[in-house]
């Protein structure tokens, strides 16, 4: 131990476990402070005093489970959960937008609303890297809290409309193949629930959110007739879809509900949720652990722009309500017809030129072959004077600088 010829109220020493001798100023009441200066040194003294002098920082009042402060975080949100357009929202969305803020005032509920800043958000964001969509998500929940606060002079900025969303997947979710969807088709057989749930999905192109909901009461005259669950409370969207051949067959084949066609082994109605995980059971049991319902929609849209359909006509299916929610289901696709359109022609430019030269004769960078020259005197030349291609403004002229 270190030896102290001085008389120094409130020090005492211990041992970390590396064996190193810790002084401390221990004053009751007080929290413990570590000194780090030789005892019996000036120095020592010094910072003794200091410690010892020093005023006490009040501690934060501990705020009771419940309570929420004036200002703060917790309060902007209970004004957006109260809000209009909060409480416009379907139910399924409003539980996730409360999922994700209630994980946020987790930590920083308790914190005055109005000193959160772009800077702070950015930090919060960037921790979130490994998962964009779960950034991104708070990110537009923060956005839509700010801009309710801003309205109600709550605060005086938005913060969150600062900070730029991350990158996504460029992907999304994966669309199926025509293998999987037979794959799937060969595992689940006709008059199954499977087999069923994703012929609805396949020949709708509907979320699983409408697929649970449809039923007899939505078929008139050989169409489904229904409103889209997303939005349906603040931008609904009326669809009307006939009803294939297939799927009616698939449809006759299959055990069904009333009021609904899918199901559970109970009897009652899926949720969206619970059909989600049935779904995904059903394709892992069928080998495609990377499909989903979601893929099914995706495939769907994909199928209709590979046959030519517009961009409106697929959203006469799809229910989407801007040209770039389509694009970023059918860009795969699209690019495949372009792809198939511009080698088509190529095939065909090729295909004539071939009828218009029935005898082509010996390729021209045939090394084997002999080159056709040009004799002038005692020279050949191996090129003609008037050159490989034909003449055209400023090309000799063009060639001199070369």
């Amino acid at each position: 131990m270190i030896k102290v010829e001085r008389n120094y109220r409130y020090v005492v020493q211990d041992r970390d476990r590396h064996g190193n001798v810790r002084v401390y100023l221990r004053q009751p009441g007080k929290p413990k402070v570590r000194l780090y200066e030789t005892p019996g040194t000036d120095a020592f003294d010094a910072e003794y005093r200091k410690a010892v002098n020093a005023k006490p920082q009040k501690a934060k009042p501990a705020v009771a489970p419940g309570v929420v402060l004036p200002g703060s975080v917790d309060a902007l949100c209970m004004a957006y959960y109260r809000s209009a357009e909060f409480r416009r929202m379907d139910e399924r969305t409003q539980r996730v937008r409360r999922g994700i803020l209630d994980r946020f005032r987790q930590s920083h509920g308790n914190k005055p609303a109005a000193r959160l800043e772009a800077r702070h958000l950015i930090g919060i964001r960037d921790d979130r890297a490994e998962t964009p969509e779960a950034a991104n998500g708070l990110l537009k929940a923060l956005r839509a809290v700010y801009r309710h606060g801003v309205a109600l002079s709550l605060v005086h900025d938005n913060p969150a409309a600062k900070v730029s969303y991350l990158p996504g997947s460029a992907e999304g979710f994966h669309a199926w193949s025509l293998e999987e969807v037979r794959q799937f088709e060969a595992h689940h057989p006709v008059g199954s629930k499977a087999r069923l749930a994703m012929a609805l999905l396949l020949y709708t192109g509907q979320r699983r959110g409408d697929v649970v909901q449809l039923g007899r009461q939505h078929v008139r005259d050989g169409w489904f007739a229904f409103t889209q669950q997303k939005n349906r409370k603040r931008r609904p969207v009326r669809l009307e879809l006939p009803i294939v051949p297939e799927l009616q067959r698939i449809l006759d084949a299959s055990p069904t509900g009333e009021l609904a066609f899918l199901v559970s082994d109970r009897g009652t109605p899926y949720s969206a949720e619970t059909f989600g995980n049935r779904f995904r059971k059903w394709c892992r049991e069928a080998g495609l652990p990377l499909c989903s319902p979601h893929g099914l929609r995706k495939a769907a849209a994909s199928r209709l722009a590979e046959l030519g359909c517009t961009a409106h006509e697929i959203m006469a299916v799809t229910g989407h309500r801007t040209l770039k929610e389509v694009d970023r289901y059918t860009r795969g696709a699209a690019q495949r017809v372009m792809a198939e359109s511009a080698f088509s022609r190529l095939v065909a430019a090729d295909a004539a030129n071939k009828k218009s030269h029935p005898n082509p004769g010996r390729s021209e960078w045939d090394e084997s072959d002999s080159q056709a020259t040009e004799n002038r005197g005692d020279k050949k030349w191996m090129v003609p004077r008037a050159g490989i291609e034909p003449a055209t403004l400023r090309f000799s002229v063009a060639c001199s600088t070369n």
